[in-house]
């Protein structure tokens, strides 16, 4: 399986720690029924549309406030997405099943405005819906699987932090293969963290370059696609050599970690940050 993705809104192929409800403040320009949001931070939202016409215009919701750093105009952000139709509120894409959160790269290029005012300026730990025609819920570089531009979307962000795009260890500098590890090997500890314990099952935002083996070429880099990525340390959501190495160190580590299998690769990580999810 290929780990890599290679569009500025970096998306899984999926089709189909605050409670959040759908009282919460407005950003849109038009009132209309909105859909009530329930559900844990983290955890899959429940979305129930209500019988009612939606607003003609796209409109933006908090549901709930994090206490994390605010996102700011030019990060990486990261989030968990819930995408659904209005019409038979009918499930269209979604992160919260697969583990593997988008990535969107606020670097001046084309992202939806809507999704601007949805990403930037609220606290990780946020839980926004945004509720608004494909033409502007989706925008570019989104699938268009049996949905005009006219149909109405319910989007729900859970935002996991914005990270600047060079976001490394503190200190430290690009992480280099070391020259005699083998895909045979085990992972190697080349820096100790001392921040949160990584849990098993949890979400990891990394810093990581893959080399392939035997030639050690560089594969894969987050350095180069733009910024930091999130992982779910459970099977399908992360390289598999990731679900054993990591559990148990800490955020601020650097983790050599070989994979063997069709494809050898030499992963070195830099953890930047860890997330429990809700039980």
């Amino acid at each position: 399986m290929s780990w890599r993705k290679t569009v500025r809104l970096f998306w899984p192929a999926i089709l189909m720690l605050a409670t959040s409800c759908g009282s919460a403040s407005h950003t849109g320009a038009e009132e209309g029924a909105q859909p009530v949001v329930s559900g844990a931070f983290g955890s899959r939202p429940v979305v129930s549309v209500p019988a009612g016409r939606p607003g003609r215009m796209p409109r933006v919701t908090v549901l709930s406030a994090g206490s994390g750093r605010r996102t700011q105009p030019g990060d990486v952000v990261l989030a968990d997405v819930e995408i659904r139709r209005w019409a038979g509120n009918q499930p269209y894409l979604s992160t919260f099943d697969s583990g593997r959160p988008t990535t969107v790269v606020f670097d001046g290029r084309q992202v939806p405005e809507v999704w601007r005012r949805s990403l930037i300026g609220h606290p990780a730990g946020s839980r926004v819906m945004l509720v608004g025609p494909a033409a502007d819920a989706l925008g570019p570089g989104l699938p268009w699987a049996g949905v005009s531009p006219a149909d109405t979307l319910v989007v729900v962000f859970d935002i996991l932090g914005g990270y600047p795009p060079d976001a490394r260890l503190v200190g430290r500098t690009l992480p280099v293969v070391p020259a005699d590890l083998t895909p045979a090997d085990r992972p190697r500890v080349l820096i100790d963290g001392s921040g949160r314990e990584i849990r098993a099952g949890a979400k990891v935002i990394v810093q990581y370059v893959a080399a392939a083996w035997p030639s050690r070429a560089i594969v894969d880099s987050t350095y180069r696609r733009g910024g930091p990525g999130a992982f779910t340390l459970k099977p399908g959501a992360a390289p598999p050599a990731w679900l054993d190495a990591l559990p148990g160190r800490h955020v601020g580590c650097r983790l050599a970690v070989p994979s063997a299998g069709d494809e050898p690769r030499i992963y070195v990580i830099d953890v930047l940050d860890t997330i429990t999810l809700p039980s």
